[in-house]
């Protein structure tokens, strides 16, 4: 998970660095520095190619690029005693450097936009069929906060028919899209889910978790018994179907989960079915966590999974279109946390956070979709109008576009500290936040 966050972030820094130091040279603007992560004191390395320096910093805090005659983060203030010279930043047109100051933010957009579509052109879009899933659902204890039950059907959200198992999408459109009814096929019977605002809240708390609230239900058949296990001990075999442990009996992946941890530590007799045989295996050892030592088959083996596929032409407008349908997400969470719906404290997260958007092992499909996804984010969080941020720059240069008259060196001074300032207690904060959750 660390090796795939410090990979993207690195990729993501870079090009959109890249973006300001590209029109920058266009413009015959001075870049001094060109920086992957920042270096206070020392660099990892660096080395001065014609008028730039580029390096690598020790911090992965992000990156930069230094130009010449700007006021920024770097807080490098000498040139504000000389006369402007015609290669630095505040003496070019202020179209120019809005250009400028506007091109890493349009590289994250357009770069998420592009990942988006290549994954869709690579890998298609795989989905599971509501309709696949015949025996409901298996839900987690989120879940069942929420009002979930094993074996429900979803069958609509707020009235609009539900065709592909995406719990995940259930999740958004509670969040963003205000849903709060959610229709169940539950024992044979139509049933309505009222979803609260404490599992709002919770879902906003815990977004990773409220995101597999459930999976499909699939049969408890033995694929594969670990070597030396308890499972292997007592004859356990690939193939068996496990039907009973020790008196209750058993038909789901989750029913043997939840009647192996009530038994944890202790011995049970299995009953199996082999074949057309029943057998019982006497005294089974249940670990402490509740396991044997096996492992079922994937779902994919009792369902038919959906693909669409897409040619190059097709992939790239709808990897415009999924880019654009998050960013638009984004923005409906940020309204709902200024207007008070989520809490902010509930929503935001540091690193450790971002760190864990990544699979737990290498997945190339899933680090390019969040790669995507956090060069969205970069983009949208650099558009902010917060001195320091490109945002704070391009109104302020906006400004100037528009009323003729430029903020003074001054000004900008003032703001970007203070813009700094604001900048590291959030980060304070939200990896506060991520330190705390674990402590608790």
């Amino acid at each position: 998970m660390i090796a795939q966050f410090v990979l993207s972030i690195s990729i993501l820094v870079i090009l959109h660095e890249f973006g300001h130091f590209l029109p920058a040279r266009l413009f015959g603007t001075r870049v001094e520095k060109f920086y992957l992560f920042f270096n206070p004191w020392f660099s990892l390395y660096k080395k001065k190619i014609g008028e730039t320096e580029y390096g690598i910093g020790w911090l992965p805090l992000g990156g930069y690029v230094k130009i010449a005659g700007m006021v920024d983060e770097s807080m490098d203030k000498e040139f504000m005693n000389q006369e402007p010279q015609p290669w630095e930043f505040r003496s070019k047109p202020a179209w120019q450097r809005l250009i400028i100051m506007i091109g890493g933010v349009t590289v994250n957009f357009l770069l998420g936009f592009l990942i988006f579509g290549l994954i869709l052109a690579y890998y298609g879009e795989s989905y599971l069929p509501n309709s696949e899933v015949k025996d409901g659902m298996a839900v987690t204890e989120f879940g069942e906060a929420m009002g979930f039950r094993d074996g429900d059907k979803v069958i609509s959200l707020d009235g609009r028919p539900f065709n592909r198992f995406e719990p995940a999408v259930i999740v958004k459109e509670i969040m963003l899209d205000g849903l709060r009814d959610v229709k169940v096929m539950r024992d044979g019977q139509e049933t309505n889910i009222h979803i609260s605002q404490k599992s709002v809240s919770a879902i906003a708390a815990n977004q990773r978790e409220a995101a597999t609230f459930a999976i499909p239900r699939i049969p408890v058949v033995v694929g594969e018994v670990v070597k030396g296990s308890a499972a292997e001990k007592v004859g356990l075999k690939a193939e068996d179907k496990i039907i009973k442990v020790g008196n209750t009996p058993v038909q789901f992946l989750d029913e043997l989960k939840k009647s192996l941890s009530a038994e944890k530590g202790k011995s049970v007799d299995l009953a199996v079915l082999r074949g057309a045989d029943t057998v019982i295996l006497a005294q089974a050892a249940v670990s402490d966590k509740g396991t044997l030592g096996f492992a079922p088959y994937p779902p994919e083996k009792y369902f038919k999974v959906g693909t669409q596929d897409y040619t190059l032409l097709q992939a790239l407008p709808a990897g415009v279109g999924k880019g654009i349908n998050f960013l638009s997400d984004q923005l409906k969470g940020f309204g709902q946390m200024f207007s008070g719906e989520i809490k902010a404290s509930e929503s935001l997260g540091g690193f450790a956070s971002i760190t864990k958007l990544f699979p737990g092992q290498w997945d190339w499909e899933q680090f390019w979709r969040v790669t995507a996804i956090l060069s969205i984010i970069l983009g949208f969080m650099n558009l902010l109008p917060i001195p320091a941020l490109d945002g704070g720059y391009i109104m302020f240069l906006l400004w100037e576009v528009i009323t003729g008259r430029k903020v003074s060196e001054k000004v900008m001074e003032v703001a970007t500290t203070i813009g700094i300032v604001f900048l590291l207690g959030l980060m304070v904060y939200a990896n506060g936040l991520d330190i705390f959750r674990a402590l608790k």
